[in-house]
């Protein structure tokens, strides 16, 4: 689901740099992280000449899936394992923390039921923000 929503960036690289759709679909592949891509989307949009009424919107829409973002990095960027007793999964943060001595691995937490809604919340988030960024790609006029 994050994917889809995040390729509507697509969409935006290209309205906003005057281009097409193909061409922005290259652009999107050649930027590795949802981070690179929301920041060029984010300076497209702030350039110098550029409406506030087609700034604004965009910027509100890049702020809201960053936001979003950071519990997909906590899913997606994770191992997953089993509490050996109960068998309750837990996600283990992929970091490692090299200290003067010894080293740290991520943080780890035990996904309840509490982690189970939170996820469920989110998806209902994002599912609107996919409308949402739709509905302005249309509204602008932007590449399909």
């Amino acid at each position: 689901m994050w994917t889809n929503t995040e390729s509507l960036l697509i969409h935006l690289i290209a309205g906003l740099s005057g281009t097409n759709k193909d061409v922005a679909v290259i652009i999107f592949l050649t930027l590795n992280t949802t981070r690179a891509r929301v920041d060029l989307v984010e300076r497209l949009a702030k350039m110098e000449g550029r409406p506030a009424d087609i700034r604004d919107p965009i910027l509100e829409r890049t702020q809201r899936l960053s936001k979003l973002s950071s519990i997909r990095n906590r899913y997606n960027h994770c191992i997953y394992s089993f509490d050996a007793e109960s068998g309750n999964p837990k996600t283990i943060l992929m970091r490692i923390s090299d200290r003067k001595t010894d080293i740290k691995l991520g943080r780890e937490d035990t996904v309840d039921d509490k982690a189970i809604k939170e996820i469920e919340d989110i998806v209902d988030q994002l599912s609107a923000a996919n409308r949402d960024i739709w509905k302005l790609i249309k509204q602008l006029g932007f590449p399909i």
